[in-house]
């Protein structure tokens, strides 16, 4: 007991020097942000601190369109989709580690048991008169206790950093079912284009087969001419061409759904329905908030946290480590007599390791882990950066693509008289039959414009909300398997 009282100063300075951390402490970011998105013609503001708040749920904002199939096919992905398991697993992973990096506050306890039995060789030199030739054995049973003193805040960083880590699992988790969702309302959208211009071709067809069949019996009556019938003979194969191109891009759309559903393609068969209406209308907000709603932006950032917190233990290295060991048990010659009182020992104090050279790695970790840090910033800010870029270009896409559906009906609409006025015309024998031909690819052409300018606008749109970090209405559950 004397022996340990001798040592209750040191200790008890230690532990209050355990309230120290060496290293920077964490100082949350702030990026330039501008007041409006550049379609209000506005310029950038004052630098604003980010404050992730991508623990928001996204909500179910596919919901926003009113498409109950859609809604189906978002529930099928989050149930099944393998890249959101495989991040689960991740979350809790960063959890695991997190917890290995806790129980370094915690001392360790163990139970360490042994025996031997061995002979002195008689030949080994000794002193005059002892016996040189025996055999000996020995039986020891130990409870060992070990406790580091955290006095330079190396466990405190490591478990700050594994927090950290844990926070940016969860953050890419929110990327990773943000990117799916808006993944399958992209492939959905484009599926259903394909289906408009799937009826927009067999309508089509079946319009050329008729002029076919027609100029056939009037070539047959001699009012046309065998050109007039090569002509409309090509009409009708490209359309069947066009016909399968179209069907084939839908069955690979189909089938890229089946895999973000967790399904085979075999066994995932969606029925046609043209897309028709136009998306809604979403509050895109202040870029500002931008940075507290994209869960990328905040796994960049807890990211840098990370590595501002591996700085400090980095640090930690550079100092004396101090450790309170202990010991208790029994030891004895004979197994039998090993747990009687005599047979007991114990040992107890504190153990200290300072590093005098090591090659200069202490300084060299430092050094990466700095370096480290200061690649994390750059690539926060440049996390930022690509929001505002994604958002901008989400939104003069819907500008642009608007101005272009609008000239796409017009051009429709000419199109289809166009080809009426040439039909009869020709018909009437007041023009070839080439300037029929042209007319009808003409108006063909516009059709498939207008359903493809539409697909855009839905992509453009989900993509928008993508950029945009989702929906957001209330706190979302932690992810967990």
């Amino acid at each position: 007991m004397h022996y340990i009282l001798r040592w209750m100063p040191g200790l008890m300075l230690g532990a209050g020097l355990a309230g120290c951390s060496v290293g920077p402490d964490y100082q949350k970011p702030t990026v330039e942000t501008p007041p409006a998105y550049t379609e209000k013609g506005q310029q950038f503001g004052e630098w604003k601190q980010a404050v992730p708040q991508d623990a928001l749920a996204k909500g179910k904002w596919w919901e926003l369109y009113g498409d109950r199939q859609l809604d189906e096919l978002q529930e099928r992905a989050s149930a099944n989709n393998q890249n959101l398991k495989a991040a689960v697993a991740r979350v809790d992973q960063a959890r695991a580690i997190a917890r290995v990096a806790r129980s370094q506050f915690l001392p360790t306890l163990d139970l360490n048991g042994g025996g031997s039995e061995f002979r002195q060789s008689a030949n080994r030199p000794v002193a005059s008169g002892s016996n040189t030739d025996f055999t000996s054995s020995d039986t020891q049973l130990t409870l060992d206790l070990g406790y580091e003193l955290d006095i330079w805040g190396r466990v405190r960083r490591s478990v700050e950093a594994a927090k950290a880590d844990v926070q940016v699992s969860v953050a890419e988790f929110e990327t990773v079912r943000l990117t799916l969702h808006a993944d399958v309302a992209q492939n959905y959208f484009s599926l259903r284009s394909a289906d408009a211009e799937l009826v927009i071709l067999r309508d089509t067809l079946e319009l050329r087969q008729k002029a076919l069949d027609l100029i056939r019996i009037r070539f047959k009556g001699g009012i046309s001419n065998d050109l007039e019938v090569a002509q409309s003979e090509t009409l009708v194969a490209n359309a069947e061409s066009e016909l399968a191109a179209v069907q084939r891009r839908r069955a690979e759309l189909s089938h890229a759904l089946a895999v973000l559903l967790g399904a085979t393609p075999e066994s995932f068969k969606l029925a046609e329905n043209p897309l028709t209406g136009l998306p809604p209308v979403i509050p895109v907000g202040l870029p500002s908030e931008l940075l507290e709603r994209r869960p990328d932006v905040s796994e960049a950032e807890r990211t840098m946290a990370a590595a501002n917190a591996r700085i400090g233990v980095a640090k930690a290295a550079f100092f004396p480590v101090v450790k309170l060991t202990g010991s208790a048990g029994f030891e004895s010659v004979d197994l039998g007599s090993l747990f009687n009182w005599p047979s007991r020992l114990w040992s107890v104090g504190p153990s200290i390791s300072l590093p005098i050279f090591n090659g200069g790695q202490n300084a060299a970790n430092l050094s990466r882990a700095e370096a480290v840090y200061l690649e994390t910033v750059a690539q926060y800010r440049g996390q930022v950066l690509q929001a505002f870029r994604e958002v901008e270009d989400g939104l003069s896409g819907l500008h642009y693509l608007s101005r272009q559906s609008e000239a796409l009906a017009r051009a429709v609409n000419a199109s289809q008289r166009a080809f009426s006025l040439s039909n009869r015309r020709y018909t009437d024998g007041l023009v070839s039959y080439l300037d029929v031909v042209d007319a009808q690819r003409s108006a063909l052409e516009n059709q498939r414009a207008a359903a493809q300018n539409l697909a855009q606008r839905y992509i453009t749109h989900v993509l928008l909300i993508k950029a945009l970090g989702g929906g957001w209405a209330g706190p979302s559950p932690a992810p967990s398997s």
